[in-house]
């Protein structure tokens, strides 16, 4: 079973982070959500924060595990969030189990798909040896030669834990990831549509979703809305978290 953070009372609220994420990235809008009255769950997918490990990874199985445990605790009519890879897996599930979903948010990621471009961050992480039990800066100073950008590192640097009291590690699963690297760009199969309302968000800064895919994404969901958010990114709810927590809750 995935692991999750459950808060609040109310219409069940599920958030799915991107690739090298974890549900903490996620607290303070889930915090916000609570506000309006929904039961929040925040998840750590396969290979991801503290969930178990798996030589098993594809969107196919992700949306499995989804499944698993929205039916372990009996949740219905269901408002879906996903970011980047999470939201992947929540157009494959939202198409796949539509009498699940109720609405669905897609941020700052698109059906089609996207060749592999994790290469410098997956880079960076292999060159940690943590075989030397590197201290946090030391980790912190080998990731800084392979990437410059301050969010992306400290994005990639939370996932750092104690396996023991003096050895480091990675919370998510890097031997998997680097095989299979590829899974994270597969498109959304072409014959999948799910006719209820979804919100799609883009960073305005963002390359993610273009002007051309919108074509693409109405042909998968006919009741789309796609809004920008400004003055952000792919991180577009960490860059800029007002005015992303003012569309969701407009939508919801």
């Amino acid at each position: 079973m995935l692991y999750s953070k459950i808060e609040g009372e109310g219409k069940p609220f599920l958030i799915i982070h991107g690739f090298l994420g974890m549900s903490d990235n996620w607290k303070t809008l889930g915090f916000q959500l609570t506000q309006l009255g929904f039961q929040i769950h925040l998840l750590d997918m396969r290979n991801h924060g503290k969930s178990f490990h798996s030589d098993e990874f594809s969107y196919e199985i992700m949306v499995e595990d989804v499944k698993s445990y929205i039916d372990f605790h009996n949740l219905q009519d269901i408002i879906l969030l996903g970011h980047s890879m999470g939201g992947k897996i929540a157009m494959l599930f939202a198409t796949l189990f539509p009498e699940l979903v109720e609405k669905l948010i897609i941020a700052d990621i698109g059906p089609k798909y996207y060749p592999p471009h994790h290469q410098s961050i997956l880079s960076a992480l292999n060159a940690v040896d943590f075989s030397i039990k590197p201290s946090r800066a030391e980790v912190d100073e080998i990731i800084s030669k392979h990437i410059s950008d301050f969010g992306t590192k400290q994005f990639l640097l939370k996932n750092l834990y104690w396996r023991t009291p003096e050895q480091l590690g990675f919370r998510f699963n890097l031997a998997v990831f680097n095989a299979k690297i590829s899974e994270i760009g597969t498109a959304l199969p072409f014959e999948n549509h799910f006719n209820k309302p979804v919100l799609f968000l883009r960073g305005g800064k963002s390359d993610y979703i273009l002007d051309s895919d919108f074509e693409t994404i109405l042909h998968h969901f006919p009741l789309a809305k796609i809004d920008t958010i400004p003055n952000a990114g792919h991180w577009l709810h960490a860059e800029n978290p007002s005015a992303f927590y003012c569309e969701v809750e407009k939508f919801v």
